[in-house]
């Protein structure tokens, strides 16, 4: 394997370990490392991710719905927002063309914004859920359920142009929708949204020539085994921790990426 090959099996682990540490998506980390590390065009960037973020999400999902820590209604409201607003921004996108530059600034400014977001809910959910809670009394069920389909919706769109979304912010929209449920039915039921997700925003990807397979196989050659060692590490290293120096990262990139 050539040194470039090495380099991407090499961040494919530290992502997958970091993902497995944290619990957000590898979108947040591995879709600026492809623009900003590698020079890969921004949409061929996401597209890549997606995919990779599909593969590398499906074990999660597999893992938690044997340990039954999944709500599949929830997982199949999110689903009938997200798929058909995925279809729908990558009809747009391809209507517009994604190699032109005005689209690779879009993406990167997009990216940019998504990561910050993604930053601040990371540092602020706790006072975020808290501050939900003093002024907002539980849903309504009917109205939860609605609610789930826009969330589905929003991370449909937002996942199909930066691969972002489906991890922090994800898990801080069921968290404020569904106070009662445990956080690994929280946490479980966002991994195996994110499947069907990142399936079809990628897939969408594929269909528009957007995908660098020889790179995705590198990457995934690297974050599997990642992932199992980050899983093993998320227990001794202490979540605040984890999550200031995440945000930081992410704040960081993100503001670079919307210059």
């Amino acid at each position: 394997m050539h040194s470039a090959g090495l380099l991407y099996t090499a961040s494919g682990f530290c992502v997958g370990a970091l993902v497995g540490m944290t619990g957000v998506g590898g979108g947040s980390l591995m879709t600026p490392l492809l623009i900003l590390l590698f020079g890969i065009h921004p949409a061929t960037a996401v597209g890549t991710d997606l995919i990779y973020a599909a593969a590398t999400k499906a074990g999660g999902a597999v893992v938690h719905g044997l340990n039954q820590t999944v709500e599949w209604r929830l997982v199949g409201r999110l689903a009938s927002g997200s798929a058909p607003a995925s279809a729908v921004t990558l009809l747009i996108l391809w209507r517009f063309g994604l190699s032109g530059p005005q689209m690779q600034h879009f993406t990167s400014v997009a990216l940019g914004a998504a990561l910050v977001v993604t930053a601040l809910v990371l540092v602020f959910r706790p006072s975020i859920v808290a501050w939900f809670a003093g002024w907002v009394d539980e849903p309504p069920p009917s109205l939860a359920a609605t609610l789930t389909v826009v969330t589905g919706t929003v991370l449909g769109v937002l996942g199909s142009i930066t691969s972002v979304g489906a991890g922090a912010l994800g898990v801080t929209a069921l968290i404020l929708l569904y106070p009662r449920l445990p956080t690994p039915r929280i946490v479980g039921s966002d991994i195996a949204h994110a499947v069907p997700l990142t399936l079809v925003a990628g897939l969408g990807h594929l269909l528009l020539s957007s995908i660098n397979l020889p790179v995705l196989g590198l990457l995934l050659l690297g974050s599997l085994p990642g992932i199992l060692v980050g899983s093993q590490l998320a227990i001794r290293v202490p979540d605040t921790l984890l999550r200031l120096a995440l945000s930081g990262v992410l704040f960081i990139v993100g503001s670079r990426l919307m210059v």
